[in-house]
Parts: C-alpha cells; sequence; structure tokens
C-alpha cells in the first residue's frame, strides 16, 4: 500500500507477543545458546533464536512444516519477536534443520533436562511430586531400525494414537509442580515399553538431579505400569503413588468386595475411599480402595449395552442349538459349552432331546419304536446376577498404593488427589498431539532430529504451560478477571482462549520510498482488553507491543 510518499505494510502480531515475551522472560534462547552456539560470524540466527522460532510456529496453531517456517514468519513482525535483523527469509529449512542438528549432539534430554530445572528452580515452579507418563508419536516414512543405540529406534509398537500401520517414536514425560512444568522428555524406541521405561526414566531423572542444587526430593507418580513386582517393590528406593493393577489376585479380590464388606469415608465431588495395608511383594505400603460414583455410573452404562447386546446374540445362537440335530449328546454338550466360554456372564439351562425318525410315511403305527438319528438340544441363557453383580462392583473402583507410610503428612485424601494430578501430563500430551498445534505427525528424515524436534515441542509445551500459569496467578494477585467465551468473569483462562482473544492486533510499519528500514511503527486494534491481557503478562510483552 503507497500513501503520501511512504509505503505502509501491515504484519500480524496476534498473540505471537505473548509468546515472545514468556520466551525472553525464561531466557530460552540465551540458555540454549550458552550451551550450543559455536559463535560463527557469518551466522545470522544463533540456534537458541532458531529454537524460539519453531516454539513461536508451534505455539501458532497452524499446523505448518517446519520447511514452510519462513512463510509463517512471512506476516509476522520477526524483529519485535526475533530480534533485530532477523527476517522471516533467515528461517529457512537449513538455518533450522541445523538447530536441530545441534540439538541432537548435544542431547535432547539432556539439553531440556538442563534448561528446565534450570527455569523451574529460578521461577520456584518445582513441587515434590513428579508426575511421569508416555505415549507413542506417528511418523511418516521409511526408516530403517539401525544398530546404533544412541539414536531411536523408529518402529512398529503399540500404538497409542491407534495407528498401528505406522511407525512410530516413544514420547516419556515428566511434569512437576501448580505450573504442571515438564522437567524432562525423553525420546523412546517405538516399540519400548513403559513397564521397563518408566523405571529406568526414574533413575535417570535423579542421577541428573544429583548435578543441581536447590531441587527438591520427588515423590514418583504413575500409573500401574510402574507396579513392577521385581523393580518398584524390590528395588525402588524412592517414595512413589501408583495404580495397582487388577492383574494382581490381591488387588482383585479387594475391589470386588461388597459395600457391606467396605468401610467407606466419603470425599468431595462423588469419591469414597477406604484404606488397607499390604505387603505385596514383601514390601509395607498403604492400599487406598478409591470409589468414583460418576465411573461406576458411566460403566454401568456400558455393562448394561453390552449385556443387552448378548442377549440378543445368544437368543440367535440358543435359536440355532434347538434347531440343529447333533450325531450324539457330548456334540451337542461341546457346542454349549463352546458358546458359554465366550459368555462368562450368563448361566445356561438346558435339555437334550433324542431325534426319531420313522421308515414309513404317515402317522407311526402303534409301538413303532422309529430310528434314532440324532440329539437336539434345548437351551436357553440367563444373566448370572452373581458374577454380574461382582463385575459391577469392580466398576468405578480403583487402587493407589504408596510406600510412604506418614498417614499425617500423606494423608488418604492427598493421595487420591495427587494422582489425580496426573492428568496434568497427559494433558501435556493432547496439547503436543493436537492437530492444530505443530505437527499431527511428523515428517522428519532423521531419527535424530526427530529426537531434536520432539525437545522443541516438549519447549512449547512448557512456555505454554508457564504463560497460563503465570497469568492466572496475576490475576489472583491484582483481583482481577477476564471473560471466557459467554462472558463470564472468571480468574482460570486457558491461554488457547486468550490466544483467540488477541487475534487481529496488527503492526502497521511505514517506509520511505526505496527505504527497507521503516521509519515509524504503530500497533493497531488494541482494546481495553488486549490492554489489560498485555499487562498482566508483564513489562516484556508490554515492550514487545509498544505500549507503557
Amino acid at each position: 500500500m503507497e500513501m503520501a510518499g511512504e509505503n505502509i505494510r501491515t504484519t500480524a502480531m496476534d498473540h505471537h507477543g505473548l509468546v515472545a515475551a514468556v520466551c525472553r522472560d525464561l531466557k530460552i534462547a540465551e540458555r540454549i545458546n550458552q550451551r550450543l552456539d559455536r559463535r560463527d560470524p557469518r551466522r545470522i540466527v544463533s540456534a537458541g533464536t532458531a529454537a524460539v522460532a519453531m516454539i513461536l510456529n508451534g505455539l501458532g496453531f497452524t499446523n505448518r512444516r517446519l520447511y514452510l517456517t519462513p512463510q509463517f514468519f512471512e506476516s509476522k513482525p520477526v524483529e519485535a519477536l526475533l530480534g533485530d535483523g532477523i527476517l522471516a527469509e533467515h528461517l529457512d529449512d537449513h538455518t533450522l534443520g541445523k538447530a536441530l542438528d545441534e540439538i541432537a549432539r548435544y542431547g535432547s534430554s539432556q539439553l531440556f533436562g538442563e534448561l528446565a530445572f534450570e527455569i523451574a528452580i529460578e521461577n520456584n515452579l518445582l513441587s515434590s511430586l513428579a508426575h511421569l507418563d508416555s505415549t507413542s508419536m506417528s511418523v511418516e516414512g521409511r526408516y530403517e531400525v539401525g544398530d546404533d543405540a544412541s539414536v531411536v529406534k523408529l518402529t512398529y509398537g503399540h500404538s497409542k494414537d491407534h495407528r498401528p500401520d505406522l511407525k512410530q517414536v516413544i514420547m516419556s514425560l515428566v511434569v512437576s509442580g501448580k505450573s504442571a512444568m515438564p522437567i524432562w522428555m525423553e525420546p523412546l524406541d517405538g516399540n519400548a515399553s513403559d513397564k521397563a521405561t518408566f523405571h529406568e526414566t526414574i533413575k535417570k531423572v535423579r542421577e541428573f538431579q544429583k548435578q543441581l542444587q536447590g531441587c527438591p526430593t520427588f515423590k514418583w507418580v504413575a500409573d500401574s505400569a510402574l507396579y513392577h513386582k521385581d523393580k518398584l517393590l524390590k528395588q525402588a528406593d524412592y517414595l512413589w503413588l501408583s495404580r495397582v493393577p487388577e492383574t494382581i489376585k490381591e488387588a482383585r479380590a479387594l475391589v470386588e468386595k461388597s459395600d457391606s464388606e467396605i468401610s467407606w469415608t466419603e470425599r468431595e465431588k462423588g469419591y469414597k475411599t477406604a484404606n488397607f495395608s499390604s505387603h505385596y511383594g514383601n514390601i509395607e505400603q498403604r492400599w487406598l480402595l478409591i470409589y468414583s460414583e460418576k465411573s461406576y455410573q458411566r460403566e454401568k452404562k456400558t455393562v448394561e449395552r453390552k449385556l443387552k447386546k448378548s442377549d440378543e446374540v445368544l437368543e440367535k445362537k440358543c435359536w440355532h442349538l434347538r434347531n440343529d440335530v447333533f450325531l450324539s449328546e457330548s456334540d451337542a454338550l461341546n457346542a454349549l459349552q463352546e458358546i458359554s466360554k465366550k459368555f462368562s456372564l450368563y448361566l445356561f439351562e438346558y435339555s437334550i432331546e433324542s431325534v426319531i425318525k420313522h421308515t414309513q410315511a404317515g402317522r407311526p403305527k402303534k409301538n413303532e419304536m422309529g430310528n434314532l438319528i440324532g440329539y437336539k438340544l434345548n437351551a436357553k441363557a440367563v444373566r448370572n446376577q452373581t458374577a454380574i453383580e461382582l463385575l459391577l462392583n469392580r466398576k468405578g473402583r480403583f487402587i493407589l498404593a504408596t510406600n510412604d507410610l506418614d498417614t499425617i503428612n500423606f494423608s488418604d485424601e492427598q493421595i487420591l488427589s495427587e494422582y489425580k494430578s496426573q492428568q496434568d501430563v497427559e494433558q501435556g500430551f493432547r496439547f503436543i498431539k493436537d492437530p492444530w498445534f505443530m505437527v499431527d505427525s511428523i515428517f522428519l528424515k532423521s531419527p535424530k532430529r526427530i529426537e531434536a524436534l520432539m525437545m522443541i515441542m516438549t519447549l512449547c509445551l512448557m512456555v505454554y504451560n508457564i504463560g497460563e500459569y503465570r497469568l492466572r496467578t496475576a490475576l489472583v494477585e491484582n483481583n482481577e478477571t477476564l471473560p471466557n467465551q459467554i462472558n463470564k468473569p472468571i480468574q482460570n483462562p486457558t491461554l488457547r482462549w486468550i490466544f483467540q482473544i488477541m487475534e487481529g492486533i496488527s503492526v502497521i510499519c511505514f517506509y520511505k520510498k526505496n527505504l527497507q528500514k521503516s521509519i515509524k511503527e504503530m500497533i493497531a486494534n488494541l482494546n481495553e482488553l488486549r490492554l489489560k491481557i498485555i499487562r498482566l503478562f508483564g513489562p516484556t510483552a508490554q515492550q514487545i507491543y509498544g505500549i507503557g
């Protein structure tokens, strides 16, 4: 656009200034450069700045591939976001690929751990608990499984994405604190098992912590894959909280108990708990039986739906049994037994009749015996109410176990609360795997670069979670609110919603003809709500958006 001897260009700031502000406040580029940058005078974009550019791309929620990053930044105020002298054309696949290679050489997990723990300790973001979980990430393309043990193996395995047709890589993630701060990420082979890797990850993190000062000793929280008789119970010299697998005979017997045998304690939100002692694996531990009314009602409906379907199926099968002729009684019973194996919640009432055929047509004569040609089975399936009751007893129930025997400082209520916080890791995975986040499946050709990209993706999660936590904290401390989607004032907005509010903020640059450097800039489309959000994010955000 041209106006009065000037060229005018607009770029979209939107929410990207908030992301850039959090990255600067956390000093992500500086921390990476301290470890990776080799100070090549010809290098325009440092490894740390390239990493921040990928974070901005990832949190742009445009689902662009890495090689399209320059296209992403063409419409953005790049210098305001990344620093003077940096242009969109500098952020090409060579620059980003080089940064990923440097991250991989340093060690993706090592680098992320150093950054995360440094940031968490400086900003007091750690708690005494660490939540551990893993997920699978699908990869596109053909990858050969090599012999280099230091390189993650992209191969087939149990797909949590329900994509068994694609090779995959496993990501192990540890989060801690009120901000759900990711403090450790680790790429693992595509066929890695949680039962083995959980214990290895804990061991690595604990070894890593020995190098740090001011880092708390964690109590480890994970799902039932952690509860392994030969590993957790015999080898662990740390405190843990885990779900008990119901494949254990003692656990199954406990969840099947009738309510009359259990002394329940009522909790909030439809929960009940009952505590027990266990010496499973020869380790003294506390078992907490949990009941959730919400889960019970949901699972009960599922059971009833399946029973109705089974009723229909069995009615047809019994009809066929009644109309088949078997050569012997044992054949008839075997046929019934084959059906009953698949329907354990049913009892079968039956009788066997001989099938007689007369040699002559018409009504048989008195006392004519006829020939025995086979047997018919009259069967009827009825629900086994005892078995169904035992099944329903298990619904809505699960068992948590811990080796922390201090009931004063780690109460039953805290056990339930801390395990429910395990959803922080699961939410992190949902965020990372959101199709609108960075990529819904990975297209990089190098396994090492895939490892490095997973580290960048976890940095995106870190920036998002810390940004959201800081905003919510600022709202509470300043006794302020922001409107939600239905214009209700709240103090706990999601950062995704804040990003949507910020859509439409532009930077207008004025240029003299034949000059590339702008002579004047201004921010457009700032209203009171957007100004309030920027101020809540602090001085760095205010500087980026050009407000005092």
